[in-house]
């Protein structure tokens, strides 16, 4: 090995290897982390000449620096992994929105499906927004229809986190949350009483 690190830049932080070591003795670590002791550079470096590996500075601000032979682009290929794999599993999701209409058409559903479930896997939250225009809002049970067609198309990848269809609103909605986040608490689909109704019931009551 013996090689010179490529200038490329990653999430893995750049180690002075080799000839780039600036001590003139280091606390040498072996390939096995077993404890090779205090010597000069020159020695160091020619341990890893000899074992066909790298000189890597592990903590150059100790006294004396630490070094460790090891092979070092398969070092860096590893932590690279191990990073984007953290980095990864800790990313937090948007909360993302899919509007449909009451009347949608089949094969536009499966279009707006196709796409919430892209949102989903991405590891985003996903609020389908039902948008009534008009005298659509007197037939509050179509959106309710397409909410429960997309929820249910989804339900192997996605929880419903929130569900409104407010009879009286102009717009209902559910919020998907994505299984792999974990999933959440149940809710009940909070189907309001037309105004109407409301009123009607005001009414006896006073």
């Amino acid at each position: 090995m013996m090689r010179r690190s490529g200038g490329s830049k990653d999430i893995v932080k750049q180690l002075r290897i080799n000839r780039r070591i600036r001590a003139r003795e280091v606390r040498l670590i072996g390939e096995q982390g077993e404890q090779l002791g205090i010597m000069s550079l020159r020695e160091a470096l020619d341990l890893a000449w000899e074992h066909e590996l790298d000189l890597v500075e592990m903590a150059p601000t100790a006294n004396p620096p630490v070094c460790r032979l090891l092979d070092y682009g398969k070092y860096r290929y590893e932590q690279t992994k191990k990073a984007k794999k953290a980095r990864k599993s800790h990313k937090v999701g948007t909360l993302r929105e899919v509007r449909v209409r009451p009347k949608i058409e089949e094969h536009d559903l499966q279009g707006k499906i196709k796409t919430t479930r892209k949102l989903l896997d991405e590891g985003n939250k996903v609020k389908v927004k039902v948008r009534f225009r008009g005298r659509e809002r007197i037939y509050p049970e179509m959106g309710v229809k397409v909410l429960r067609r997309l929820t249910d198309s989804l339900k192997e990848v996605a929880a419903v986190g929130t569900w409104s269809t407010d009879n009286g609103a102009r717009d209902m909605f559910a919020v998907l949350v994505p299984l792999s986040q974990g999933k959440p608490r149940a809710e009940k689909p909070r189907e309001e009483k037309p105004r109407e109704e409301k009123a009607d019931a005001k009414a006896q009551d006073s």
